[in-house]
C-alpha cells in the first residue's frame, strides 16, 4: 500500500497523470454517485482484491486495473501476440518480489530474529519438541513437526509469537466460528451495517465463507461463520466481499481466553 498505492500514486498526480494502472487482476467501476466499487477480477484463480481491500476511495478514484478483466490466458496471448516477454514467464506463487518463490529464505537472509527455534507445547504447556521458527508452520497442520508418538494425532492449533511457541493439539481444537479483525479498511470508506451478510477470505487462495458483519467501532469488526474453520490465523489478513465487490479487510487478532474457559478446555 505504502510503495505503489501512497508514494507512487501521489508522484503520479504531481506528474499531472490522471490515472495510475497497475498489473493487478482486479476491476473498478465508477458508479453514478461518484463512488468507486473495488471487484474481483473476472479470471477467480488470478484475482488480487484481497491484496488490495486496503484501498479506499482517494485511491481507488485514481487507478486502473487493465488487465482485470481479462483471463491469465487471454492476457498471455495478447502479450504473446505483440511480441512482450513477459508473456512466457512463469507465474509467482507466492510473494511477488521474491525471485525464487522461496519465503523462507528471504525471511531467514532478512528477518532472522523472527526465524528463532522454540519449544512446542500443548495448551497445558507442556513440552512436547522443538520447532525450527514459527514461519515454517501453518495452522491445522500435521506432518512434520517431530513429536510422533504421543499416541493421538497433533495438529498446529496456534502460533504464539510473544512466545515464541509452537502450540498444538486435537483435531477438535481447530475449529472456531468467528474472528475479530482490526485495522479495518472500508473500501467505500464506512463500515457496513452490523449483522450484513457477507463472504470472508481468511488467507490469499483460501474459499470464501460465509459469514455476518458485526463492526465494533470504525476500524474493527467481528466476524461470525455459518460453519467453524479450522485455519484462522491471527496476523493474516481477513477480507470481505458481498459477492464480486470487495468491501474491504483487516488483520485477525489473538484475543485472551478468560481463565475460566481456558480451565474447562483442559478437563476431562
Amino acid at each position: 500500500r505504502h510503495i505503489r498505492f501512497d508514494y507512487l500514486l501521489n508522484y503520479a498526480r504531481r506528474l499531472g497523470a490522471d490515472y495510475l494502472a497497475t498489473g493487478h487482476y482486479a476491476r473498478v467501476r465508477r458508479q453514478p454517485d461518484g463512488t468507486v466499487h473495488l471487484l474481483k477480477g473476472v479470471d477467480d484463480h488470478k484475482d488480487q482484491s484481497y491484496v488490495l481491500s486496503v484501498m479506499g476511495q482517494d485511491e481507488l478514484r485514481d487507478v486502473l486495473f487493465p488487465v482485470g478483466d481479462y483471463p491469465k490466458a487471454e492476457v498471455r496471448r495478447i502479450a504473446a501476440e505483440r511480441g512482450l516477454p513477459i508473456a512466457s514467464k512463469h507465474d509467482s506463487m507466492d510473494l511477488c518480489f521474491i525471485a525464487d518463490d522461496d519465503y523462507r529464505r528471504f525471511l531467514q537472509d532478512w528477518a532472522e530474529n523472527i526465524m528463532r527455534p522454540g519449544d512446542i507445547v500443548d495448551r497445558r504447556g507442556n513440552v512436547l519438541g522443538r520447532h525450527n521458527g514459527l514461519p515454517n508452520y501453518t495452522i491445522g497442520q500435521r506432518k512434520g513437526l517431530g513429536i510422533g508418538g504421543a499416541g493421538d494425532p497433533l495438529y498446529v492449533v496456534e502460533l504464539d509469537s510473544d512466545n515464541n511457541q509452537l502450540v498444538v493439539g486435537a483435531i477438535d481444537e481447530l475449529g472456531k466460528s468467528e474472528l475479530l479483525a482490526t485495522g479495518v479498511n472500508w473500501t467505500l470508506d464506512r463500515p457496513v451495517a452490523d449483522g450484513a451478510r457477507a463472504q470472508c477470505k481468511i488467507r490469499y487462495r483460501a474459499r470464501p465463507a460465509e459469514c455476518t458483519l458485526h463492526p465494533e467501532g470504525p476500524d474493527r469488526v467481528r466476524v461470525r461463520f455459518d460453519e467453524p474453520l479450522r485455519d484462522i490465523t491471527p496476523g493474516q489478513g481477513a477480507v470481505f466481499f458481498d459477492g464480486d465487490l470487495c468491501l474491504g479487510g483487516g488483520t485477525i487478532v489473538k484475543e485472551e481466553i478468560h481463565p475460566f474457559f481456558l480451565l474447562h478446555s483442559l478437563l476431562p
